[in-house]
């Protein structure tokens, strides 16, 4: 058999570990031929490809980002783009696809599975917000990142009496900003899923400075003022009609500095969450998943993906994994919320 990979979306560490885990296991085991495709979906759309085989995939458990590239094309805004797959793997030989991604990349996956193609999922976002799994790889490490962040911020907030504003990543889902938020002692954190009250926020400000310590503050990049729209960078959309989003952080500082007085400087962390060597965690995660993915091609589980269930490794169907996203419960942020202030 003759198996494709790719990954789509965006980059996170870990990518490369699952790629390493499929070949190590289907070469040797399954005596499976791979065959890797360049840039996500633009990748079996435009015939994009690179051989892998064990020597090819030595060393990649420590590396970020994704030997196969990674974009954002969804084939079904493209006219025939379906059929130019079909295609594509028919005259490549490849029989199965392992596509490893987040919510569009796996909606796409699902979408072909209806449609005949042979496709496992293996789930990636640094959010955490895909259903069917407690975690996805990716998210550990861009929580770790932004505790780092936060912890050497407090210095320089009480340095200088300011108060710090940290924009993590989270376009619906504010589990970055809460896991980080909590580790890292943030006097507030606002995420999408609880829409904020900005005099609250300035009293939370105002309380700190009080107790003569400077806040820190973690807000999800869609996080939104109660009655207010998401704070948009661009009204530029992807080929999955997602709108860019970026700025709260910003216009955050310039409301607290009109209504405390209190001087505020934003840190938006952006794609660095994304960058850099995989924590333990989800190289150990990443690794998982790629074995029980070929272990599910070689089983024959198509429009089904690996998911972590506790501490266990099983199979979910692409449908329900991608019906809706994985959102914090507001019982949870009420938790951090003890701390505010």
């Amino acid at each position: 058999m003759r198996v494709g990979i790719l990954t789509g979306g965006g980059d996170c560490p870990g990518l490369n570990a699952v790629i390493r885990a499929i070949v190590r296991r289907g070469v040797p085991e399954y005596g499976y031929e791979f065959v890797g495709f360049l840039d996500g979906w633009r990748g079996p759309l435009e015939a994009l490809t690179r051989p892998l085989d064990v020597s090819s995939v030595r060393g990649l458990l420590p590396r970020g980002g994704t030997i196969l590239g990674s974009s954002r094309t969804n084939p079904f805004a493209i006219e025939d783009g379906v059929d130019r797959i079909r295609r594509n793997l028919e005259e490549l030989g490849v029989d199965a696809l392992v596509a490893i991604g987040g919510e569009d990349t796996l909606g796409v996956a699902s979408r072909l599975h209806e449609q005949g193609v042979h496709v496992v999922g293996v789930p990636k976002t640094i959010d955490n917000d895909l259903s069917g799994t407690d975690y996805t790889f990716g998210f550990d490490t861009a929580v770790n990142i932004a505790v780092e962040a936060i912890d050497r911020l407090h210095t320089t907030a009480e340095s200088h009496h300011r108060t710090l504003i940290v924009e993590v990543m989270g376009r619906h889902a504010g589990w970055i900003a809460l896991h980080s938020g909590m580790a890292g002692g943030a006097n507030a954190i606002l995420i999408p899923e609880v829409q904020f009250k900005i005099e609250q926020v300035c009293d939370w400000v105002e309380s700190r400075f009080r107790l003569d310590y400077a806040p820190i503050i973690v807000v999800s990049e869609g996080a939104r003022p109660a009655g207010g729209d998401e704070v948009l960078l661009t009204g530029e959309k992807d080929a999955f009609g997602h709108v860019r989003l970026g700025g709260v952080g910003d216009w955050l500082g310039r409301e607290i500095e009109a209504r405390t007085g209190k001087e505020a400087r934003t840190t938006v962390l952006g794609h660095v969450q994304r960058g850099g060597t995989p924590s333990a965690r989800d190289r150990w995660l990443a690794t998982r998943f790629g074995l029980h993915a070929i272990d599910a091609v070689a089983g024959a589980r198509w429009g089904e993906m690996t998911a972590l269930r506790g501490t266990d490794i099983v199979m979910v169907g692409l449908q329900e994994a991608t019906r809706e996203l994985k959102l914090v419960d507001p019982a949870l942020y009420a938790e951090a919320a003890v701390f505010f202030g």
